[in-house]
């Protein structure tokens, strides 16, 4: 596979901010043809004003209805990247509410696959498709085990998945500790507080930034001979 984006056609879902933008801004640097879906138009209006060459369309992916009319009107392209999430599932176990944690899966599990079986028919068979995790997938810290088992089960298919679909690739990015919106439910101190905490004890003595998941991401695309694989990007938070 040619390691120049130029003129390949990619769809990156969930990609109106976060990791998901900054991938879309790095490909659309390398000349491919980009387009960014999310479920708020608002924001995805701001992604397309402030990324210069990328196209934006309102999708639900939680919503089949909307992806199998998405895909069909894309056709085929080259590469798909996942980046559907959510914030719902975290919390210590005795208090945490299972409802909640449904509510998580639906909005990161069950979105994932719902935007991956949507897309299969349509994805070029030298392209490739990644998804984006997390850390708490294996990370073992109190308080992430829903989290854990939400991430845990996507990380767990991406070998199977390999194999059933080859030539066609899959794998999985699971990002540590990154400066996104996700973390917007803390008040901006104690956000900071905890980026300061995290830094302290992480080998590169920094938490993350979007550039570096989507350099990761951009390595799986770009690499014809990498498959099945969940590569952590997590500045050695999982050492």
């Amino acid at each position: 596979m040619s390691d120049s984006f130029e003129s390949k056609k990619v769809i990156i879902a969930g990609g109106s901010s976060g990791i998901g933008l900054a991938t879309a801004a790095k490909l659309a640097g390398e000349k491919a043809q980009v387009t960014v879906t999310g479920r708020s138009a608002a924001r995805l209006a701001d992604a397309a004003k402030y990324t210069p060459g990328i196209q934006t369309t309102v999708v639900d992916s939680c919503n089949r209805k909307d992806l199998n009319a998405f895909f069909d009107a894309q056709g085929n392209f080259d590469h798909l990247v996942i980046a559907v999430s959510g914030s719902l599932g975290a919390g210590k176990f005795a208090d945490l509410s299972l409802k909640e944690l449904r509510e998580g899966f639906e909005s990161k599990f069950w979105a994932q696959l719902n935007t991956l079986q949507a897309a299969l028919p349509y994805v070029n068979k030298g392209g490739s498709i990644t998804l984006i995790t997390a850390i708490s997938a294996i990370s073992r810290a109190p308080g992430v085990s829903g989290l854990a088992a939400i991430n845990g089960a996507l990380e767990l298919m991406i070998p199977s998945l390999a194999k059933e679909i080859q030539p066609l690739r899959i794998n999985a990015v699971s990002p540590g500790v990154v400066d996104t919106p996700w973390w917007d439910f803390l008040p901006v101190n104690a956000k900071d507080d905890t980026f300061g905490q995290y830094a302290a004890q992480l080998p590169v003595g920094r938490v993350g930034e979007p550039d570096d998941i989507a350099d990761a991401i951009l390595f799986l695309m770009r690499n014809g001979y990498t498959t099945g694989t969940v590569l952590r990007c997590d500045g050695g938070l999982s050492l």
